[in-house]
């Protein structure tokens, strides 16, 4: 199984004041920081080794995750340093630990889908990088991904169409050669990345039937919260008394 980076370093601005002193990785969502649903989401999906790309309040995150044997994973830490990288440029960073491919997904998503089966889609392809995609019509965000047939014809978070009904899902597949296209530690966008490796035809897609949840927003924390509450005690979790 490839691993798992984790993009956890942004600011949080939509969830202040909330994460004024507190990395949006480490709020509450039932009684737990969120990272460790995410954590034990992730182990339970057969993964085994875990980067986290931190920035903001890292620290906090490290000390709470600690080596990650807790959520029976090894995980590891890539610091942005003295200013944000943004989202390529962290994972860009991170490659001494990543190695030639991974897998990457959003500090603040909660996805349930098949891990395994999306990275084999990936290497697979042959390609360079791959973004999962989700059948969204608009419902839960704005749509912004045009796919058909098993191809993502156009990406593009500012300038939308019609024609787009998918969204980007949130997880995505990298090797180490994509990350040519990022100067080294400077701010860059993922989302601009994406558009890079299409432009390149390096960029394969797989569709996901799950939807997804997040925690970037204070609906989406809350309706998050209530999904996972939802689906009873987590494995592994430590009861009370």
């Amino acid at each position: 199984m490839l691993p798992v980076a984790i993009l956890a370093g942004g600011l949080a601005t939509r969830l202040r004041p909330a994460t004024e002193k507190i990395p949006k990785s480490l709020l509450e969502v039932n009684g737990q920081p969120f990272i460790a649903h995410q954590l034990r989401l992730l182990k339970s999906s057969g993964v085994e080794r875990v980067v986290l790309c931190v920035g903001f309040l890292g620290e906090m995150v490290r000390d709470a995750v600690k080596d990650g044997h807790a959520f029976g994973l090894e995980v590891k830490y890539s610091f942005d340093g003295p200013s944000l990288l943004g989202t390529a440029g962290a994972l860009k960073r991170a490659l001494p630990l990543l190695g030639r491919a991974f897998l990457t997904l959003y500090g603040d998503s909660y996805l349930l889908c098949d891990y395994a089966a999306v990275a084999k889609t990936f290497e697979a392809s042959g390609k360079q990088a791959l973004m999962t995609v989700f059948h969204n019509a608009g419902q839960w965000d704005t749509s912004n991904v045009e796919f058909e047939n098993g191809r993502i014809l156009a990406y593009d978070k500012k300038r939308r169409s019609q024609r787009m009904k998918y969204i980007d899902y949130g997880l995505g597949a990298f090797t180490a050669k994509a990350f040519d296209r990022v100067p080294p530690d400077q701010a860059f966008d993922l989302a601009d990345l994406y558009q890079a490796m299409l432009a390149e035809g390096e960029l394969a897609g797989a569709e996901i039937s799950q939807r997804f949840y997040e925690i970037g927003s204070p609906e989406g924390l809350a309706e998050t919260a209530h999904f996972i509450a939802s689906q009873g005690p987590p494995a592994g979790a430590r009861k009370n008394g």
